[in-house]
C-alpha cells in the first residue's frame, strides 16, 4: 500500500543468496524476487513465440523460458532473442549440442541437469559455451525424472534424493570451475518440494528457483503453488519463481505477482482489496471488480485501491488503501483518497470516476518517485 509503510511483523528474512545474473536481471542476494514463465508455442515458429513472450513481457515476466529440443529451436531461438524485451532461457534436457547452439544464439540462461548432458567432455564443452556467452545456467531437478541410482537408493522419490541430485549437479558445475547458477527442486506434491527446498536451502549459498511443478490448471494450480511457495517465500527462501499451470503463460505471470504482492515482497500494478459481497452489498460488488481489474490492467505503478460493498469494513479498509469506495446507501457510496473521505459518488457513475482516480494517482506517485531520483 503506498501510502503506508510495510509494519516490522509483515518483515521477511530472506536467505542470504549469492547474485547471479540473467541477462541484465539479478537473481539473488538483495535483487526482487523475478517472475517467470513459459511459452507453450513451437519454439520453431518464431513468430509465435515472439508473440507470447512479449504478452507475458507486458503483464510483468522479468524472464521467459523457451524449450529447446532440436535444430529448428535452437535455430528460431536467435530472431526469438533479439525481439525479446526480455531474457530469454532455453530448455535444454539431453542434447548437448543444443545448449550449445542456445548459448550461441543468445540465450541468457540454460536450464539443464548437468548429469543428463553426457560424458564430462560434453558437459566442459556446455559449460564453456556458458562462459563464452555469458550464460547462467539453472539446475533443475524434478522428482520425476530422477536418476536411477538416487531411486535405487531411495526406493522412491522423496526430498533427501532431490536435495542430493542437486547437490551432485551442482559438484559437477563447480569442478568446471562455473558458479553462475541457481537450482530448483520440483515435485507436484506440496509437502516433498517445500520439504526439499528446505534441505536444499541449507545446503547451498546458490540463488533458488521455486515451483511446484506440474501443479495442475488455473485454479487448483494457482491455489497449491499458493500455498507451497507461499509458505517458502515467507520462510525467506526463494530468489526467482514460476507457477506451473496448465494455462495462458500470462497467467502464470499475474499468478506468480499476486503470491509476492500477498507477502509485501513485489509490487507492481493494482492491488484491489474487495468483500466477497452479500446481501448488505449496496452495489454489484462481483461485476464491478471484474470490470475494473480489465480495465486497471495498463496500470504497471503499484497501487492500492478497496471496493467494499458496504460500511461495515469499508471506512476501515479505505484507510489502508490509495483510493477507495465504500457503499452506502440510496445508489451512492463514499470516495476516500489517500485514507481520507474525499466524496460521495452515485453508483451508475462509479466505474468510469474509480479509473480515473487511480489514473490520477498513479500520475501523481509517478510524478514524486521521478522526484526522488
Amino acid at each position: 500500500m503506498s501510502h503506508n509503510p510495510i509494519r516490522p511483523w509483515r518483515d521477511i528474512d530472506r536467505r542470504k543468496s549469492r547474485v547471479i545474473h540473467v541477462g541484465d536481471v539479478p537473481v539473488g542476494g538483495d535483487s526482487p524476487i523475478t517472475v517467470q514463465t513459459m511459452t507453450n508455442t513451437l519454439t520453431s515458429d518464431a513468430a509465435a513465440t515472439i508473440a507470447q513472450v512479449q504478452a507475458c513481457a507486458e503483464a510483468g515476466a522479468d524472464m521467459v523460458r523457451v524449450s529447446c529440443p532440436d535444430v529448428e529451436s535452437t535455430t528460431a531461438l536467435k530472431d526469438i532473442v533479439a525481439a525479446s524485451p526480455v531474457p530469454i532461457i532455453a530448455d535444454i534436457h539431453f542434447h548437448y549440442k543444443r545448449a550449445i547452439e542456445a548459448a550461441e544464439a543468445g540465450a541468457a540462461c540454460l536450464r539443464i541437469n548437468p548429469g543428463n548432458i553426457g560424458s564430462p567432455d560434453r558437459v566442459r564443452e556446455v559449460v564453456k559455451a556458458a562462459k563464452d556467452h555469458g550464460c547462467s545456467i539453472r539446475i533443475g531437478v524434478n522428482a520425476g525424472s530422477l536418476e536411477k541410482h538416487l531411486l535405487d537408493k531411495y526406493g522412491e522419490p522423496c526430498p533427501d534424493a532431490m536435495i542430493e541430485s542437486g547437490l551432485e549437479h551442482i559438484r559437477i558445475l563447480e569442478d568446471n570451475d562455473f558458479r553462475e547458477y541457481k537450482i530448483s527442486v520440483k515435485a507436484s506434491d506440496v509437502f516433498m518440494s517445500a520439504a526439499a527446498y528446505q534441505g536444499l536451502a541449507e545446503a547451498t549459498d546458490a540463488p533458488i528457483h521455486l515451483g511446484i511443478t506440474e501443479a495442475g490448471g488455473l485454479t487448483s494450480g494457482t491455489v497449491k503453488s499458493a500455498i507451497g511457495l507461499g509458505n517458502l517465500l515467507w520462510m525467506g527462501i526463494g530468489d526467482t519463481l514460476r507457477v506451473s499451470l496448465s494455462a495462458d503463460p500470462v497467467e502464470e505471470v499475474k499468478a506468480g505477482f499476486e503470491i509476492l504482492k500477498a507477502l509485501g515482497l513485489r509490487h507492481r500494478g493494482v492491488n484491489i482489496i474487495s468483500c466477497p459481497s452479500c446481501a448488505r452489498q449496496g452495489f454489484n460488488v462481483i461485476k464491478v471488480v471484474d470490470e475494473l481489474e480489465k480495465r486497471l490492467a495498463h496500470i504497471h505503478t503499484p497501487v492500492s485501491l478497496s471496493i467494499i460493498g458496504c460500511v461495515v469494513n469499508g471506512p476501515g479498509e479505505a484507510l489502508m488503501t490509495d483510493v477507495g469506495f465504500t457503499g452506502g446507501g440510496a445508489g451512492a457510496g463514499m470516495v476516500y483518497l489517500a485514507g481520507k473521505q474525499d466524496h460521495k459518488l452515485d453508483n451508475d457513475d462509479m466505474i468510469n470516476h474509480i479509473v480515473q482516480m487511480v489514473e490520477a494517482r498513479v500520475r501523481d506517485l509517478e510524478k514524486q518517485q521521478g522526484a526522488a531520483t
